[in-house]
């Protein structure tokens, strides 16, 4: 019986065992995972380097006064920057024109995009000719951009003379120069040169609309905006969520076109001072304000992050639906 009782037990210990083939299997797999990661390392070395240790350090300089031009000298100051930050007239006037630059730009963006994606996926004649030329503002640099649309909002360039020509003003308006209009003049600029971007997207997604659902449509006697508005928009709310989410992301980071227009300045009147203008001008125009900058650039990292959060959390409640 004992005897019996070890037999069994080497072979069930003999079964457990693992043979050549799993031994195989193993080694493949850990040469694979060791090809994967030395393929990785390049893109994580560059994230690390030029990603996760600047956010580290700018976190660290938040924390301090230093002036990193001549002889670096880190003095801790604890919140002193962030509360600084909040008693700052120009920070939140800053804030204020972003805010409002984001509630006008993007819902329009969006929805032009929308729409233009829609006509040129309609099947009108040309359209592959119509898609070349509209999306040739995305492909021209955001200052050669900037410098056109200051020639065309001038105080003698063609936007004023047509509006005085057809009796819309008495007098040319300096809309660069106007705190009333100057930073009205950049979202236009903006709309205009993200909205062919934004509208390739929603032609990618509407490649994956059924026609079945269009043509179900067409024969209940649906016209276009009833589809429009009953297919393609709610078909297209991840895409949509998508480019709300860049175009907020996109509003919070702008800089060069307010840079340009105000020479830096954001004039007149902070009319055109963003977020990211802020931070540049202590960041670089003010000697010692470093660690206030990086605070500032903290702040608006948070912001950014809120937003993207808010956003996947309303993406994920609306695909549950």
């Amino acid at each position: 019986m004992g005897t019996q009782l070890e037999i069994n037990r080497r072979a069930d210990t003999a079964s457990q065992a693992p043979g050549p083939q799993k031994k195989k299997g193993n080694e493949r797999n850990r040469r694979e995972a060791l090809q994967g990661v030395t393929f990785m390392l390049p893109t994580i070395i560059l994230l690390v380097t030029f990603t996760l240790l600047p956010i580290f350090y700018s976190l660290f300089l938040s924390f301090t006064r230093v002036n990193l031009f001549g002889g670096i000298d880190f003095q801790w100051v604890g919140f002193t920057n962030y509360v600084n930050a909040w008693n700052d007239d120009r920070v939140w006037a800053a804030l204020n024109n972003t805010f409002r630059y984001a509630l006008f730009v993007v819902p329009i963006q969006t929805a032009v995009a929308l729409l233009m994606a829609a006509v040129l996926n309609s099947g009108i004649r040309f359209q592959n000719t119509f898609r070349t030329i509209y999306f040739l503002p995305t492909l021209t640099s955001s200052s050669a951009l900037t410098m056109i649309f200051m020639f065309l909002f001038s105080l003698n360039g063609p936007i004023n003379n047509a509006l005085v020509n057809f009796g819309f003003l008495e007098a040319p308006i300096n809309f660069i120069n106007e705190t009333d209009f100057a930073l009205a003049t950049i979202m236009v600029m903006n709309i205009w040169s993200t909205v062919p971007f934004f509208m390739t997207i929603y032609l990618a997604g509407l490649q994956d609309i059924p026609t079945s659902l269009y043509e179900a449509a067409s024969l209940d006697g649906a016209n276009a905006w009833q589809k429009l508005m009953k297919i393609t928009v709610p078909n297209l709310t991840p895409v949509t969520n998508y480019v709300i989410l860049m175009g907020i992301i996109g509003c919070f980071q702008l800089f060069d076109q307010a840079y340009i227009i105000s020479g830096g300045t954001g004039g007149p009147n902070n009319a055109t001072l963003t977020f990211s203008l802020i931070i540049y001008q202590y960041a670089f125009q003010t000697i010692g304000t470093m660690g206030y900058a990086s605070a500032l650039a903290i702040i608006l990292t948070i912001i950014i992050f809120t937003v993207s959060m808010l956003a996947r959390k309303l993406n994920k409640e609306e695909s549950n639906y």
